[in-house]
């Protein structure tokens, strides 16, 4: 069985290892940055993060039979602050008519915005290669555990949520996109200016255009790349819909990558959360398939939750032992549970 939890402190060697195999913008290969990542989350987790807006949640997912992490997704609870704004750029079309030459044109135009009072972002979703496509879903299951969270604890995210998704890239990982403006602007790499911007934003309000940008200025395939989703990314795109996300016509100013949106209040996934209380008895035959958590209040390791079939009566859930061991939870406990549809 699979646990999904908080991470820990401990668990930097763990997401060494996935990084070394998958380097991605969601999970560098560089451990200050991974420290960094865990430092916050651990105290964001803790309520040591004092506004919880600037909070930032992460979590990994154990094979419990070797102990090793598979993958990782994240929660930000506010993306886009007055010291770092929510960057973007808006897509709209112009259209031009020339009546001498009877000549319509449509234009793809880009005009970069900023927010402040920003969504509650989720994303930083990655699987360990050899799991993926496995009968455990491993994605799906990083992938709805931020949505159970969210519900848990509506008041202290956003009404909107964001989810910023990764274009087609180049087999080296380079941008379409940032090559053809970006880099131009900056002098930075892809790369350089995704690590770069996790910490200072400031360089692309002074040097990227404030201007509209008329995409018809770029090469066919960049072109045909803005607001596209990657092949990567296609099955988060599906399930970003099915729970009620949509394309709100804005991309990543670095890759071109599209932005789905949705109010939080909206999400199939939250609407249908409940809490339970846990029963003593043990249910081990075939139910409901659900996600369930059982979160403390102290302790290093404060949140759990794990992907079983369950049998819900009213407010009380039977659980197989197993899942009940792996939650460390006991009969009377309260949980919180979603479909896992």
């Amino acid at each position: 069985m699979l646990v999904l939890r908080d991470v820990q402190k401990t668990d930097l060697a763990g997401l060494k290892r996935l990084a070394a195999v998958l380097n991605t913008v969601n999970l560098p290969n560089n451990e200050e940055t991974l420290e960094s990542i865990i430092d916050k989350s651990v105290k964001s987790f803790a309520g040591k993060v004092k506004n919880p807006f600037e909070r930032e949640y992460l979590f990994v997912l154990e094979d419990m039979r070797n102990g090793l992490i598979i993958g990782t997704s994240m929660i930000i609870a506010q993306h886009g602050t007055y010291e770092a704004p929510h960057i973007y750029y808006e897509v709209s079309e112009r259209e031009h008519y020339s009546a001498s030459l009877e000549r319509h044109l449509r234009h793809k135009v880009l005009s970069i915005a900023y927010n402040y009072e920003g969504p509650t972002e989720i994303g930083g979703l990655v699987v360990d290669p050899p799991y993926r496509a496995t009968p455990d879903k491993p994605g799906k299951q990083l992938s709805y555990v931020r949505f159970l969270f969210i519900a848990m604890h509506r008041r202290i995210f956003r009404p909107r949520v964001l989810a910023e998704l990764l274009p087609p890239l180049l087999p080296d990982g380079r941008s379409l996109l940032w090559e053809a403006c970006g880099k131009k602007f900056t002098g930075l790499t892809y790369l350089e200016a995704d690590r770069l911007s996790r910490q200072n934003k400031e360089f692309i309000k002074e040097l990227f255009p404030s201007s509209d940008i008329y995409a018809s200025l770029f090469p066919d395939r960049v072109q045909k790349v803005l607001g596209e989703v990657g092949p990567q990314t296609r099955g988060v795109q599906r399930m970003l819909e099915r729970v009620g996300f949509r394309y709100v016509e804005r991309i990543d100013p670095f890759d071109g990558g599209p932005h789905f949106e949705a109010n939080t209040g909206d999400v199939s996934l939250v609407r249908k959360y409940r809490t339970v209380k846990l029963a003593a008895e043990d249910f081990e035959l075939e139910g409901d398939d659900v996600l369930v958590a059982f979160e403390r209040e102290s302790g290093r390791n404060r949140f759990r939750s794990v992907r079983c079939h369950a049998r819900l009566d009213n407010q009380v859930a039977y659980l197989p032992a197993r899942a009940k061991e792996i939650l460390g939870a006991s009969a009377g406990a309260k949980l919180s549970v979603i479909p896992f549809e």
